[in-house]
């Protein structure tokens, strides 16, 4: 008889692997505009690296990264985040980064026991929380399952779940991933963010990641149920001319339908990458609406 398969968790596939990872990782330390500390938590899942910004009396605010990117990713708009407020920036558990999996992660509201667990061990008994793209269903699933510590949700662009990702868009990516050549590279990242440069210590990053084997859940489409059971309040973000999200006003509709106290911002003629590429209209609105549900 044949045993239930082992569950993985996520690592670098070599200790060169890790070694290029890092290198890359350690010079994006550079990019931010202000100085940052670095601490760990630890949770059933691991220990989480968590990059630790700014000040201020307003609650702590917990950024959730994107695919393929690490908590250092959000240099270009930490400086406005941060002006009244601590920001948590930790590494997802089971991606690259120097967070590092001990326990497999199988089902998706374990993201909401994960992210729980890290304020926990930050001391921090309340907090807002943004994800963007791949980190914005991440952010969700606390939402859902674990919104205990949760003063409110941004969730910025998560592709796939609020509607269904297009057969051409996926198509696009898988064909980006198959030839990850430096020119491919930007190419994606052009199609994807249009408007968001990547840098070369982020195009070495994003190249290195690829030595790390990742073993977590995908996103899939929320049920109505899902969503309907978020009840905090909550802010989502939608660029007009996505790629990712398509059609935009569509999974605007679907928040608005069945998520209860939902804020919901559909940016014409803007696209994925609107959090950075646009980030002198989108985070003033994020920021707004922390500040009206501090507590």
């Amino acid at each position: 008889m044949k045993g239930r398969p082992v569950a993985k968790i996520g690592r670098f596939k070599s200790d060169k692997a890790r070694a290029a990872y890092m290198s890359a990782y350690d010079d994006m330390a550079a990019l931010s505009p202000i100085p940052y500390t670095g601490r760990d938590a630890e949770t059933c899942f691991g220990t989480t690296h968590v990059h630790t910004f700014g000040s201020g009396s307003g609650t702590p605010l917990v950024l959730l990264h994107p695919l393929g990117g690490n908590g250092l990713c959000w240099y270009p708009v930490i400086e406005e985040l941060c002006r009244d407020r601590v920001v948590y920036a930790p590494d997802t558990i089971g991606t690259a980064g120097r967070s590092v999996q001990t326990a497999p992660i199988t089902e998706q509201a374990q993201f909401g026991v994960w992210l729980d667990e890290v304020l926990a061990g930050l001391g921090a008994d309340r907090a807002h929380v943004l994800g963007f793209s791949d980190g914005g269903w991440h952010a969700a699933m606390a939402g859902f399952h674990q919104p205990k510590r949760l003063a409110s949700l941004t969730v910025i662009e998560p592709g796939g779940v609020i509607v269904k990702l297009r057969w051409s868009a996926l198509f696009q990516i898988m064909r980006f991933a198959i030839m990850p050549s430096k020119k491919n590279m930007t190419r994606m990242n052009e199609w994807v963010m249009p408007g968001v440069p990547i840098s070369e210590v982020e195009m070495r990053a994003a190249k290195a990641s690829l030595g790390y084997q990742r073993h977590l859940p995908w996103g899939t489409v929320f049920e109505d149920t899902d969503l309907q059971s978020i009840t905090i309040p909550s802010l989502w973000i939608f660029g007009g001319e996505s790629e990712i999200v398509y059609p935009a006003e569509a999974a605007g509709q679907r928040v608005r339908a069945h998520v209860p106290q939902a804020e919901v911002e559909v940016y014409p003629g803007l696209g994925h990458g609107l959090f950075f590429a646009n980030a002198d209209r989108v985070v003033p609105r994020v920021q707004d609406f922390l500040r009206r549900h501090d507590r």
